[in-house]
């Protein structure tokens, strides 16, 4: 059996990981929204002060699975915390540990970076995900609820033409 390794991104996995978004975005049933280009990856991921990391999962040489994430900010912790905005394993990888190592290196950043949380969302019909998650202690937060501006309506409120 071979060893998992989880890596950071290089600017060469960029068509790789858009790649990986395509696919996590046709399995929740949302690749019409996808907007993201390589170009675009590139200047987000490998700039002189990135606000959004990358780590590649791989057994040998190929690529398994990835993961994006950013940093954000609790107020009552006064402390950063850790949002995983993605996490993709190919579906003919799954069951070798991937997703769990992918997780397990984030919540070691997060640890090691003195962050307060290690957050992130799951489509509420993704049972698969959910039994996984709280296999190893995460929670539903479910006292919250998401909300998000995008499109048309961001630009109108943001011009004050709400």
């Amino acid at each position: 059996m071979s060893t998992l390794t989880i890596r950071e991104a290089r600017r060469e996995d960029c068509p790789l990981i858009l790649q990986f978004i395509r696919d996590l975005a046709l399995y929740e049933r949302a690749l019409e929204e996808v907007e993201a280009s390589v170009p675009q990856l590139e200047a987000l991921l490998f700039c002189d002060h990135p606000k959004v990391y990358g780590v590649i999962c791989e057994e040998g040489d190929r690529a398994l699975g990835f993961a994006l994430y950013f940093y954000n900010f609790s107020s009552w912790l006064g402390r950063l915390g850790l949002y995983l905005e993605d996490l993709y394993v190919n579906p003919a990888e799954r069951g070798k540990g991937a997703g769990k190592a992918l997780l397990r290196y984030l919540a070691q950043v997060a640890v090691n970076e003195g962050c307060g949380r290690f957050e992130w969302n799951v489509l509420d019909w993704n049972e698969p995900a959910i039994r996984f998650y709280e296999s190893f202690g995460a929670r539903p937060q479910s006292e919250w609820t998401g909300y998000r501006l995008t499109g048309d309506a961001l630009r109108r409120f943001a011009a004050g033409r709400d």
